[in-house]
């Protein structure tokens, strides 16, 4: 197949890692890839390593006449079987064609950017309810999920923490959806335990400023943004995320993989993902005593922690690694890339 995948993304972040993921994963299965994205030196650079030049194009806002003229002109060269838009401004740049259109979105946007596009797919299963529930017809509304790359087995990150000491990680963007807030109130409540948390985001400031009023700051290292995921996982005993709005939760997935129990929010997509008990352990939003006191019942379990690091393992390789997940989308994009005299979706009432 011929697919063009179009992404205007930040720098770092889920939905970004994923793309990146899956357009290496469909050139590696034999397809022809264009991938279109916003000017990025580094995933360029990433995606050239894999084997698939990017189109670099502006993806900025109002202002920019450049990026539509640009990638319309591409696709007609490239002529694609099926171009996927990623998220909102990717949805909004995509021009129409004779090629069926996909929105991939990741979380619950505003349909309005994706009226353009023959069929929808959400990453979760109540992510992809809702977009049907707004109007989208249901016949083209699909649930695809993400995978990770396998993480299991690495080396521990060097990072010179204090020995015997048990280590909890989490990652992700510093934003208020993010919860660090919660889990820096829960850590006095877990003394002897080191937090890592590796992200970098506006709400920087002030997680050090609250760690430093809590009396915690010596446990907590602030790693910002890091590209060894598997290393961190593998230098930690518990993955924790505290995210009170988080539609999927990419990370859950990361940590099964690595064998690492997880104990996470009940925020939406860790809610869908984890079997309470069995793959992982829910606790309510915002509630750091919730949270502290799930997390000192595994450190004090350590049978307990093993049993859930292998049920989430099971579950990612069922579920959530490369081959099934890949097999998927090949699935569909074929699907959908059939019947190309396909008239475009028109937006939901």
């Amino acid at each position: 197949m011929r697919i063009a995948q179009i992404m205007a993304g930040a720098t770092m972040g889920g939905a970004e890692g994923f793309y990146e993921r899956l357009t290496l994963a469909l050139h590696r299965a034999g397809d022809t890839v264009l991938p279109a994205i916003r000017r990025d030196s580094a995933r360029a650079a990433r995606l050239l390593a894999g084997g698939v030049e990017p189109l670099q194009l502006p993806f900025g806002g109002p202002l920019d006449l450049l990026t539509r003229p640009r990638l319309r002109w591409a696709l007609h060269r490239f002529r694609p079987d099926v171009a996927v838009a990623w998220m909102n401004r990717g949805a909004a740049k995509a021009p129409r064609g004779p090629w069926p259109l996909v929105g991939r979105l990741g979380g619950y946007y505003d349909l309005k950017y994706y009226r353009h596009c023959n069929h929808l797919v959400g990453n979760t299963r109540d992510l992809a309810a809702w977009i049907a529930a707004q109007g989208w017809p249901a016949e083209r509304t699909h649930y695809l999920p993400n995978f990770v790359d396998d993480m299991a087995g690495a080396t521990p990150a060097a990072l010179e923490l204090p020995s015997g000491m048990p280590v909890l990680l989490a990652l992700g963007r510093l934003h208020r959806h993010k919860g660090f807030d919660t889990l820096l109130r829960a850590l006095p409540s877990l003394p002897g335990t080191v937090l890592l948390l590796a992200g970098e985001g506006p709400e920087r400031a002030a997680l050090e400023a609250l760690a430093a009023e809590l009396g915690i700051a010596g446990r907590v290292r602030f790693l910002g943004w890091r590209q060894d995921a598997a290393a961190l996982l593998a230098a930690c005993d518990i993955f924790v995320c505290s995210s009170r709005h988080e539609p999927l939760g990419n990370m859950v997935i990361e940590a099964w993989s690595a064998r690492r129990p997880v104990v996470a929010a009940d925020a939406q997509g860790p809610s869908e993902l984890i079997r309470d008990g069995e793959t992982g352990m829910l606790v309510p939003r915002d509630r750091p005593e919730s949270l502290a006191t799930a997390i000192a019942a595994l450190l004090d379990n350590p049978a307990r922690r093993a049993a859930l690091a292998e049920a989430g393992r099971a579950a990612y390789a069922a579920e959530f690694a490369e081959a099934p997940v890949l097999a998927r989308w090949r699935g569909f994009l074929q699907g959908v890339a059939a019947p190309r005299s396909s008239a475009p979706g028109r937006a939901p009432s």
